[in-house]
């Protein structure tokens, strides 16, 4: 990131040039593991190199004052009050800072922040690395390191206590552990993780990521409601295994595939469809890990695809922007494989696909893409990605 332009900003916002500090945290893509981390399941990432930085100066007493590139109008909080949530893009802020009050963290020092995020808000995580690339931040200003759980525990807590959402730990631990050129395992019921090695003689690849032009806050989507259809699904099933759980505990990892399917008739039929889902994403994490250990970017990006298509027809996420993107996308000369990110309410599509066809894929996909939603044909953007260390590396 272009520490001169956050500089810059940070100037024309603030009218001072105190010294400026920086903190940085990267997107992330989620080839495997969509819809599966708030169940406990598999799941796999890469950090990106683009993210959200942030510039900024340590104030001599409480006040925080934030700006963001991407939203409009300054907020201001002070470290030391009982932060409550006002359904505002800085939320994911106050709720980071609520996070380390909560977890024993004795905050004196506020800071004067510019934020700027280099890709549209949607499907990348962007609110993930938002709170870490804050938390980074208000942490040196006060004269303490987090630790990588603490950036992903508190980051989580920010999300899920503050602001609401049912997540999982995927972004944040994407964002953090992740390590250039590995694919990331994470299995989010342990916290145990790997990153594995491409294999040998794999075929040339790069990251396609492209937003719809339609930007979305996961917490004005369908987003909470999936989460429960899963947990009604594993619920439903406990009952008649007659296992009583609470339902905020319960969850699909916990329950054997084989109970869930002698009962699966007894539900809904869309709990049993997310549920379906589940199991198969966390099998397709398995064999694409198998796959890219191999080297078989083939076969990875086919189970990619497998991963959009059933989170469009099982779990049944996607706006109708997206939808009709991945359908292009996956129909593509030159594409590996495609889903779209994120929750999948509007955002972004990935694409992995072969470098020698970059310039044709994008043409055709923003050529199609405009035919069907000429609406969006000057918003529609294509980025091509590479893979980043997180944080934590």
């Amino acid at each position: 990131m272009d520490k001169t332009y956050l500089k810059e900003h940070y100037i024309k916002h603030y009218g001072s040039e105190d010294e400026v500090l920086y903190s940085y945290c990267p997107y992330r893509i989620c080839p495997l593991g969509a819809h599966v981390d708030h169940q406990h399941g598999l799941v796999t990432g890469f950090a990106l190199n683009y993210g959200i930085g942030i510039s900024y100066s340590i104030n001599d007493d409480d006040l925080c004052q934030v700006v963001s590139h991407n939203f409009e109008k300054r907020k201001r909080f002070r470290v030391t009050d009982v932060l409550e949530k006002k359904n505002d893009w800085c939320d994911y802020i106050r709720g980071g800072v609520k996070a380390l009050q909560k977890n024993g963290y004795n905050l004196k020092y506020g800071i004067n922040a510019y934020i700027y995020g280099e890709l549209p808000v949607g499907g990348l995580s962007s609110s993930a690395a938002n709170i870490i690339s804050f938390l980074i931040a208000i942490s040196n200003a006060n004269g303490f390191e987090l630790s990588n759980q603490e950036l992903i525990d508190y980051a989580f807590q920010a999300e899920t206590e503050f602001v609401g959402m049912s997540i999982g730990k995927l972004d944040q631990s994407c964002e953090v552990l992740s390590k250039k050129n590995r694919l990331l395992v994470l299995d989010t019921n342990t916290g145990e993780y790997k990153t594995v090695e491409l294999g040998k003689n794999a075929k040339p690849f790069e990251f396609l990521v492209v937003h719809c032009g339609a930007e979305r806050l996961l917490a004005g989507s369908y987003y909470n409601v999936r989460v429960d259809e899963c947990k009604s699904a594993a619920f439903i099933t406990n009952s008649y295994l007659e296992v009583y759980k609470k339902f905020k505990d319960t969850y699909l990892r916990d329950l054997d595939y084989n109970d869930f399917l002698k009962y699966e008739n007894k539900m809904p039929k869309n709990f049993a469809k997310r549920a379906h889902h589940y199991y198969n994403e966390c099998n397709r994490v398995i064999r694409g890990e198998e796959a890219w250990a191999k080297g078989d970017i083939l076969e990875f990006g086919k189970i990619v695809s497998e991963s959009g298509k059933s989170s469009i027809e099982m779990y049944e996420a996607g706006s109708p922007l997206l939808i009709d993107l991945y359908n292009i996308m996956v129909n593509t000369k030159g594409v590996y494989g495609s889903r779209f990110m994120g929750g999948g309410f509007n955002g972004a599509c990935l694409a992995i696909i072969d470098p020698q066809y970059e310039k044709e894929a994008i043409e055709y996909i923003k050529k199609e893409y405009s035919r069907l939603h000429p609406e969006y044909s000057d918003k529609v953007k294509l980025f091509i990605c590479t893979s980043e260390d997180g944080v934590g590396e």
